[in-house]
């Protein structure tokens, strides 16, 4: 009955809400502001043309998912988008409007949308085997974990692969109770840490919970020092794990998980020093401590590879999923290549046609630029181009007669210079080349010897984690993480965001807190600084006009008053100007 008595206030208190925001979109188009920015700002010039695209649009889409997925997913925008095609760090809908993607497929895609390296990795593999589990050897597994465990610190090189971040998280809580052998899991509040019935238990936002069991779990204090009653004191918010354990347990716990920036929960990095009095505590109580690095790992906060080191701590266990993951896959082309040649290859809707009348207009292939500086003509293909003699992942062929010019940057791909011809495919020969979906589905679990000793006891195995096409693509990554510096690249660029969102708050009352490291960055918005009430309608106002400026970013928090940036890692400082030249544009019209 208590339910049943909430339930008109709780409809009261949407129907305002959805009215503010009814208004505040009006207010957009009929309210000019004195001062404001007369002209919208625009996207940084994209050396890429999308695919024309002819299939569903998106009312046709839109329609199919709601008869036949369930009613729980959600969407973004009164007008949702129907994206149909990706490349680096920009989005394409199905008229071809391109989109700065500020969210990286929910913080998924980190050196790219295909990134023409990793879609390499995951083609060559998927020519050869796509599938066999753990009962047979692959070297794609056993490789992909050696270069993982290459990043841990210390005594952290057992990994177990999984499928999702949710998946890696229920697999450290059941190692954390069969290592202390003891139930009780302690989580901050405001975090999340998956969506199946275990890991909903750890998570602490009442959006994302059911009402069901939660098990043994206990959501501590959250040390946000912008929004926790004891500020950035590390300390105290420590005391209260303790007094958890003292009056909450027996005394004794199975484990400790914290993410270090919390994501759906708004980026709230966590009270400097704070894992590190946690840690500590824990483990004095016999449990293990666990870092959910799923959003903050691989060198997105720039000043670490991991976000646990900006706590100066080492975990017992470490889970990841997203950021590490392959990136999306919705490009069929290949590479660009450029070809030195006196035939000019394309299609027939091809806008450099005409330069030309040497025109192959039945192999898919089209004229892309006319290169420069020796490099001889590029093409963008939809068949691969056959290297000849070449080794997969030669950088240099001296005696061949070819070299690598470049490994991509603004989508270019990798361009050879050759002086020996390039086999153009025939038709025949290629017929099952295909594209390869959005992103690959992979997790991982690492930890130390001692703790994977006690999964021993039982058979412990899954069908697909660490399948051959999910780790050479993981490993790939790792690669273009570490050749394209992206880690260094996050730090600088993040900062430069950073510091013009900074300046942008001091113009705008509306902005809270700008919050965060590197490329994992929060912006949290209040009708009122004092009381930090938060300002949920506005958000959602500001979020539609920046999809409408060719922004898209995620929004969080338990109010949905957050912005969190977290782009692809290839994000430029002109990508980074023009997302705060769109807020500061947006806010004006407010």
């Amino acid at each position: 009955m208590a339910f049943q008595r909430n339930l008109p206030s709780r409809s009261l208190q949407a129907a305002k809400a959805k009215w503010l925001y009814n208004l505040s979109l009006r207010s957009f188009s009929s309210s000019p502001v004195a001062g404001a920015t007369s002209a919208p700002p625009e996207l940084p010039r994209f050396d890429y043309q999308p695919k024309p695209y002819k299939g569903p649009l998106a009312d046709e889409v839109l329609a199919k998912r709601k008869n036949y997925l369930g009613p729980s997913l959600f969407y973004y925008y009164e007008k949702p988008l129907n994206i149909v095609e990706g490349k680096m760090q920009y989005l394409f809908d199905d008229t071809g409007k391109r989109y700065l993607d500020a969210f990286a497929g929910v913080v998924t895609v980190s050196c790219g949308h295909c990134h023409p390296a990793v879609l390499d990795a995951i083609m060559e593999q998927s020519k050869l085997l796509q599938h066999a589990t753990t009962i047979y050897l692959h070297h794609a597994i056993a490789d992909y974990a050696e270069a993982l465990a290459s990043k841990m610190p210390r005594n952290l090189k057992v990994v177990y692969f999984v499928n999702s971040g949710t998946e890696a998280n229920e697999l450290a809580m059941l190692m954390a109770r069969l290592q202390s052998g003891n139930l009780n899991m302690i989580a901050l509040r405001n975090s999340y840490h998956g969506g199946s019935s275990n890991t909903l238990g750890l998570t602490a936002l009442s959006t994302w919970k059911y009402p069901i069991p939660q098990g043994e779990i206990h959501h501590v204090l959250n040390p946000n020092p912008y929004r926790g009653v004891f500020g950035s004191d590390a300390s105290r918010y420590a005391s209260d794990v303790q007094d958890h354990i003292d009056h909450g347990t027996s005394g004794k716990v199975a484990g400790f998980i914290a993410e270090t920036i919390q994501g759906a929960g708004g980026a709230v990095e966590l009270a400097p020093g704070y894992l590190k009095l946690v840690y500590e505590i824990v483990r004095k109580a016999g449990g293990v401590c666990i870092a959910d690095e799923v959003q903050t790992g691989f060198g997105r906060t720039g000043s670490h590879y991991w976000g646990f080191e900006t706590q100066g701590v080492i975990p017992d266990i470490v889970t990841m999923a997203k950021c590490g993951q392959c990136c999306s896959l919705h490009n069929k082309f290949a590479e660009l290549i450029a070809i030195p040649t006196t035939k000019l290859i394309s299609v027939p809707d091809d806008p450099l046609a005409a330069i030309g009348d040497d025109i192959e207009q039945d192999r898919g292939y089209r004229v892309e630029d006319k290169g420069g500086r020796g490099a001889g003509l590029k093409v963008r293909t939809e068949k691969p181009l056959a290297l000849p003699d070449e080794e997969e992942g030669d950088d240099i062929e001296q005696d061949r007669g070819y070299r690598v010019e470049d490994k991509g940057g603004r989508g270019a791909g990798l361009k050879v210079r050759t002086e020996k011809p390039l086999a153009l495919p025939d038709e025949e020969e290629n017929e099952n080349f295909q594209g390869i979906g959005n992103g690959l589905p992979l997790g991982a679990v690492v930890t130390t010897p001692e703790i994977a000793s006690v999964m021993a006891q039982k058979i412990q195995f899954n069908t697909f984690g660490g399948n051959p096409v999910c780790s050479a693509g993981g490993l790939e990554v790792l690669r273009v993480l570490d050749n394209e510096k992206r880690q260094k690249h996050c730090a600088e660029v993040g900062s430069h965001l950073i510091g013009r969102l900074r300046e942008l708050q001091q113009r705008h009352e509306i902005i809270g807190d700008v919050r965060g490291r590197g490329l994992m960055v929060g912006i949290e918005f209040v009708t009122d600084r004092k009381e930090k009430t938060p300002a949920k309608a506005e958000t959602a106002v500001l979020l539609e006009k920046l999809r409408e400026l060719g922004v898209l970013v995620g929004k969080g928090g338990l109010h949905a008053n957050v912005f969190r940036i977290k782009p692809p890692m290839c994000f430029t400082k002109d990508d980074a100007d023009f997302l705060v030249d769109a807020l500061d544009y947006a806010v004006s019209k407010l």
